[in-house]
């Protein structure tokens, strides 16, 4: 019996700490204090300084991209679109933008393509110590060109629009008589004559003065014509002036 009464005693005991525990967290709150266990996930996590600015130089860039593929696609469309009150007033900004990097050779609802071809070709002149005058054969500026572009993927803008547009600022500055009478048509005279000048010098070398351009214009085929069935008549076989250059010698 006092073994059994022992243990009775024991398990009251026990419920009673028990309960004073429990009675005690309760009053006590939420257990132990918020100081003595930070929330870790509460504070905010700092990048390094240099992740920040490498992530704001990023976004910086991208939006700039963004700006200039806008600005890019507004002018060009300006540029290929029927005249119009924007394109007139800001038609110096909208050139000096397309020219001459991205030139578009067409008009928007109203391509115009080519209707004949031009051969543009170069021969110098060299005035000897005895007053004597050497001139050199024709070279074919356009051949150049031509092999330069065929057959190649990816030919160069140089290839392609330099000797071209070239002379088509000619024409349009000079008209038909060959007479420089503006700022700019000197400036497209002296722009031609130093192409022609190089480009001769460069495939054909020697001393020369002076070059002269022949420009023969073709008309471009029917299409189904057979190429060689009757030689191209031409439009056009306009003899430019001799320019004075500055000495080539190689």
């Amino acid at each position: 019996m006092s073994s059994r009464y022992e243990k009775d005693r024991w398990a009251v005991s026990i419920g009673i700490d028990s309960a004073d525990a429990v009675e005690n967290l309760r009053n006590s709150g939420s257990g132990p204090d918020a100081e003595e266990c930070p929330d870790a996930l509460s504070q905010p996590l700092k990048l390094p300084r240099g992740v920040r600015a490498f992530k704001a130089g990023l976004c910086a860039a991208v939006v700039l991209c963004l700006a200039a593929s806008v600005v890019h696609v507004v002018l060009v469309f300006l540029h290929v679109a029927p005249a119009n009150t924007v394109s007139k007033r800001y038609g110096p900004q909208v050139n000096a933008w397309v020219f001459p990097f991205f030139e578009q050779n067409w008009r928007l609802f109203a391509p115009d393509p080519e209707a004949v071809n031009r051969q543009i070709l170069a021969r110098t002149a060299h005035t000897g110590s005895d007053g004597s005058v050497q001139v050199s054969p024709w070279f074919d500026l356009t051949a150049v060109d031509r092999s330069a572009v065929e057959h190649h993927v990816f030919p160069s803008h140089t290839a392609q629009n330099m000797l071209r547009r070239a002379w088509a600022g000619y024409v349009d500055s000079h008209g038909g008589d060959d007479k420089a009478r503006t700022e700019r048509a000197l400036m497209m005279q002296k722009y031609l004559t130093n192409i022609a000048a190089d480009r001769v010098a460069a495939r054909n070398g020697g001393t020369f003065d002076f070059v002269q351009l022949r420009v023969v214009t073709l008309s471009v085929a029917e299409p189904g014509t057979r190429v060689r069935s009757r030689p191209p008549t031409p439009v056009e076989n306009r003899l430019l002036p001799w320019w004075k250059v500055t000495r080539h010698a190689k």
